[in-house]
């Protein structure tokens, strides 16, 4: 199943590991303050890229193999999330210490920073 592929790229990565038996399943290998997102996005093989070309290729994404006009600023935009993602732990995300903000604060309560965002 897709679940279980999951899981093996999971365990493969060091990310999660394997209990027998009655109850058995998943556990994290590791503290959830430890696990970065990013470690679990690069762990199922989903790349974080916000362009269709392969990163560092000179050749482009458009159909004559050219770089487009935006090329650079998506290929950043890339690097940014992966920046981001590295700087949040499975933890923050649990306790709800995200918000709609380039900074990890903690949440006043279900919702908060949706606002924040419209101002």
């Amino acid at each position: 199943s897709y679940l279980e592929q999951l899981f093996a790229k999971l365990r493969r990565g060091g990310l999660v590991r394997t209990v027998r038996g009655p109850g058995g399943g998943y556990l994290l290998a590791r503290k959830s303050g430890e696990t970065r997102i990013s470690d679990i996005i690069l762990a199922v093989d989903e790349p974080i890229r916000a362009t269709r070309c392969a990163p560092g290729s000179p050749a482009g994404c458009t159909a004559n193999k050219s770089r487009c006009a935006t090329h650079d600023l998506w290929e950043e935009l890339g690097n940014q999330i992966h920046l981001y993602l590295s700087s949040v732990t499975l933890e923050d995300v649990v306790a709800n210490r995200i918000l709609g903000s380039s900074r990890l604060l903690p949440a006043s309560g279900a919702g908060a920073g949706l606002g924040a965002a419209a101002e």
